[in-house]
């Protein structure tokens, strides 16, 4: 159990400090191909900043662990929704625009609401994870299409600005910075960290859960998706103190709706699975819930004031200890 703790630690260090890396090589190479820095934000930063996710989700359906891929995905989720958007609304309230937040939180209630009819039905097989796929890249070109045009930023815009404040080194630029060979270096070094990283982190959650005598469903919901929500709590905790409460909130619903459909959708392409079935009974509805409680949060009071914020995290420690089996 001690080495297994070490062992899962190791491997989230290793999938977040790849998935920095990667990122840094990959902003870089994508200015070399003189794509726009805002389409670099949305596409490179938005996506690339979910890779320790992804890496884990996939390296454990590949494994045969279901419970931990999907637990990943929609315990990421919650954490997202109560305990990290708790702690931004402790530090700062967070205000929010009506339109953005009813269009970006109800794509992320609809893509869980897609996700539990998949379950329901064909589980996460390729033709869920292709529509999954499909639903994000329609929503990134809107979101394109917006930044365009001047019009209210959306979740995928303030995810970028959020993970650029914390690390300069994503910031893209109009003309390319630095040697092509170092950013593919980066890339490579980055992708070699994430899958080595994924592999203990699944191995090591695995061998806790057996020790444990607990599902590794219950893992994945829990030590494994918050693990891997770490970055999301850095940028959505510094957006907020540097008093950008709706960028925290559009780090949220960004980052959620990237679980869902581009996590979600390449682990269905790549390592079709089912959705086990007391994610289904339990935890999705919960997902559902809380996206709708926060929405209704936020537009009742026009955000998320501190005492919300801390009813969000109690919220959450609840549900943690539940899904534990505390009590």
């Amino acid at each position: 159990m001690p080495t297994d703790a070490l062992l899962l630690l190791i491997g989230l260090a290793l999938l977040i400090a790849g998935g920095d890396l990667l990122v840094r090589g990959a902003v870089r190479i994508a200015e070399r191909l003189r794509l726009s820095p805002m389409l670099i934000g949305l596409t490179v930063v938005g996506m690339g900043t979910s890779t320790p996710e992804l890496a884990a989700s996939l390296q454990a359906s590949l494994a045969g662990s279901p419970g931990i891929a999907l637990g990943n995905i929609v315990g990421s989720n919650i954490a997202n929704a109560m305990l990290i958007l708790g702690v931004a609304a402790l530090i700062t309230p967070v205000a929010v625009n009506a339109r953005a937040l009813w269009r970006d939180g109800g794509l992320g209630l609809l893509a869980a609401l897609g996700l539990l009819a998949a379950g329901a039905t064909v589980g996460l097989s390729r033709e869920a994870g292709i529509a999954f796929l499909i639903i994000m890249s329609g929503y990134i070109y809107y979101a394109y299409r917006q930044e365009r045009l001047g019009a209210s930023h959306s979740a995928a815009y303030d995810r970028a600005v959020a993970m650029e404040g914390v690390d300069p080194a994503l910031v893209p630029h109009d003309r390319p910075e630095g040697r092509l060979s170092v950013a593919l270096l980066l890339f490579a070094v980055g992708l070699a960290l994430i899958v080595g990283g994924a592999g203990l982190l699944v191995n090591a959650a695995v061998g806790i859960a057996e020790h444990l005598g607990v599902s590794d469903t219950v893992i994945g919901l829990t030590i494994v998706a918050v693990g891997t929500s770490v970055p999301e709590l850095v940028t959505s905790a510094v957006a907020a103190w540097r008093k950008q409460g709706d960028i925290a909130l559009g780090n949220v619903l960004g980052s959620n709706i990237y679980n869902i459909l581009f996590i979600g959708g390449l682990t269905g392409v790549i390592a079709p699975t089912g959705v086990p079935a007391s994610i289904m009974a339990f935890d999705l509805w919960v997902l559902v819930a809380v996206t709708l409680a926060v929405m209704l949060f936020a537009f009742s009071g026009g955000g998320v004031s501190r005492r919300e914020g801390f009813a969000l995290i109690a919220g959450y420690i609840a549900y943690a200890a539940w899904t534990a089996g505390l009590f």
